[in-house]
């Protein structure tokens, strides 16, 4: 059975603009504490459509179970200030996603991703870029 990942963001709308702090917390269920090995959380953009995908990582924690921090499961927090680009686009062609990621790496089986994608500026914040 796979681990239960809960990722909060502390915008429940999910919007944020260029700049802005992000603050997000993650928790882990479901699995005992000695089968987790690491947690690695990031936030980070890719891109999807027409073309290669593309995948940029703006922040990065990873975590290891040791004597100072045995359970990996207990409610973990971060921030990031994001940056002013690139920013979050839904086109025809090409689609370019926030999101955080958590990933679970267990000491049997394989790896456990979850993401919660989220929207880094508008289109108005777009267009004057873009001008």
């Amino acid at each position: 059975m796979d681990p239960l990942v809960s990722i909060m963001l502390c915008d429940p709308h999910r919007l944020y603009q260029s700049g802005q702090r992000m603050r997000c917390s993650y928790q882990i269920d479901a699995i005992a504490a000695e089968a987790i090995q690491a947690v690695e959380a990031s936030v980070l953009w890719i891109t999807s459509g027409k073309g290669d995908e593309d995948m940029g990582i703006h922040e990065f924690h990873r975590r290891v179970s040791d004597d100072e921090n045995p359970d990996l499961r207990a409610l973990h927090e971060f921030e990031t200030s994001l940056p002013n680009s690139p920013l979050s686009f839904d086109g025809t062609i090409l689609k370019l996603h926030w999101l955080v990621r958590v990933k679970v790496f267990q000491e049997k089986g394989p790896a456990h991703t979850q993401d919660l994608p989220f929207q880094l500026g508008t289109l108005a914040e777009f267009m004057a870029e873009a001008s």
